[in-house]
């Protein structure tokens, strides 16, 4: 286990090596030996990790940085079909894999640990990471997010044990044979590949198809989708189903959740024995997250007592309520909510922790089809908050659709009640919250694109207020 996978990932070349998951696999792929080579838009500290670990990384995208003893080209969705590199891999008939083909030969002869759902994945597979190493046994894991530090989000472990987010936006996640797997939720999102919730379904329960005989399936009991999975899939013989959450039918159920300020006190019943430990996050959500990862390990053998006091090692992820810092009394956290049941669960979490200060969020909607689609139940979610700022909708991978805009979520947000803001550029919003914020406030930086870096920028003026 400690050399590229097979053949093709002997010099593997990622287009996009930079992003979340495309990282974490060229940084396995690098400890294990291969020759990896990639390109990304821009220069970053991940990229530069990945030079500190041996991996060639060009800037920018271009024909000529495909080297010429590359022996794969490994893409995600979010790749175009006209990209340089991409031509150029085909034109020399190199394989071109999916991210999923290469996380699933890279999961090969491990016991596979697979966490999906459309919400929650990266906080669940970051909780498993965290406590399952802090029990000594050194799992690799695959996450769509840092746990602390850019380059935290894998590793090349020496365990048996390999965890891994399992994304469904694209269908991916069947590509994987997990002996465990998570499914948290499931709802309808990912509008551009997803036309209704009975192919989403469709999608999950081939997901679970793919758990190998004799393993387990781990759902949340309390959310309807998951409940319904449940019930699809029960017929099969060599598939053992662990139900979670806080309902009589659970069978790891949770009894209590505590809230205490930023942190939880969850406590469980398992096998007629109370547990309890504390999850470093607030809000109910994320300790059905923890729950669902204690009985994921608890299905790999792991002591359950043991478990949930690992659990209580973990101490969050960027963009998972990550505070940023705190000036003059106001706190400033990120968010990578961006789905309205997502807005929801962590405006209730940090409405619980404030104390009784006031709750302002700054929002960028993610994505033209999931404004289109989700907008008005975004405005509806924003408007638990006691101010909010709407930015502009951030594109990513989309290109522009007409009459779609960021409009549709202030329009419903003011509709509900809330006290709504549009702006239409990053650089006017550190004013605009140093105009409102006082002591005792929580600002949240919320949604899934560049939203992110203006965390620091609100601190910095909210000094010089």
């Amino acid at each position: 286990m400690t050399s590229p996978a097979s053949a093709p990932l002997a010099a593997p070349h990622f287009i996009g090596i930079g992003g979340a998951g495309m990282s974490g696999l060229a940084k396995i792929l690098a400890l294990r030996g291969a020759q990896v080579s990639g390109s990304d838009a821009k220069e970053s500290t991940v990229v530069l990790a990945l030079k500190q670990l041996g991996a060639e990384v060009f800037v920018g995208h271009a024909a000529e940085h495909l080297p010429a003893g590359a022996s794969c080209v490994v893409v995600s969705s979010a790749i175009r079909a006209d990209n340089p590199e991409l031509v150029a891999a085909q034109q020399r008939g190199l394989p071109v894999l999916h991210r999923a083909d290469a996380l699933a030969a890279l999961m090969s002869g491990h016991r596979g640990l697979a966490v999906a759902g459309t919400h929650g994945k990266t906080t669940t597979t970051s909780m498993l990471a965290v406590s399952l190493t802090a029990l000594g046994l050194d799992p690799s894991f695959a996450i769509g997010g840092d746990l602390n530090e850019p380059g935290s989000n894998a590793h090349h472990g020496t365990g048996e044990i390999f965890v891994a987010e399992a994304d469904e936006s694209d269908r991916s996640f069947q590509k994987y044979s997990p002996e465990v797997a998570i499914v948290l939720n499931v709802e309808l999102d990912h509008h551009a590949n997803f036309a209704s919730m009975d192919e989403i379904f469709e999608a999950f329960e081939a997901f679970v198809a793919r758990i190998t005989p004799g393993g387990t399936l781990v759902l949340d009991v309390d959310h309807a989708g998951a409940a319904e999975l449940a019930a699809k899939v029960a017929g099969r013989e060599d598939l053992r189903i662990v139900g979670v959450g806080e309902s009589e039918a659970a069978d790891l159920r949770i009894l209590r959740i505590t809230p205490r300020g930023m942190t939880s006190e969850v406590t469980v019943l398992h096998q007629g024995v109370e547990l309890a430990f504390t999850v470093s996050v607030p809000g109910r959500h994320y300790a059905h997250n923890a729950v669902a990862a204690l009985a994921a390990g608890i299905a790999l053998g792991v002591p359950a007592a043991e478990l949930a006091e690992a659990l209580g090692s973990y101490q969050g992820v960027r963009r998972r309520l990550q505070l940023k810092g705190e000036v003059r009394g106001v706190q400033v956290i990120d968010s990578y909510a961006h789905h309205p049941t997502e807005i929801a669960a962590d405006l209730e979490a940090i409405n619980e922790a404030s104390g009784g200060g006031r709750v302002l969020v700054v929002f960028q909607p993610h994505l033209f089809s999931r404004t289109q689609q989700l907008g008005a139940e975004m405005g509806e979610a924003l408007s638990h908050a006691d101010a909010v700022v709407v930015l502009d909708i951030y594109p990513a991978r989309e290109d522009p659709v007409p009459g779609i805009t960021s409009a549709l979520v202030v329009d419903a947000a003011r509709a509900h009640g809330a006290d709504t803001t549009h702006a239409h550029s990053l650089a006017d919003v550190p004013d605009l919250i140093a105009g409102i914020a006082k002591e005792g406030d929580l600002v949240l930086t919320m949604g899934a694109g560049d939203v992110t870096y203006l965390g620091p920028e609100i601190l910095a003026r909210l000094a010089l207020a």
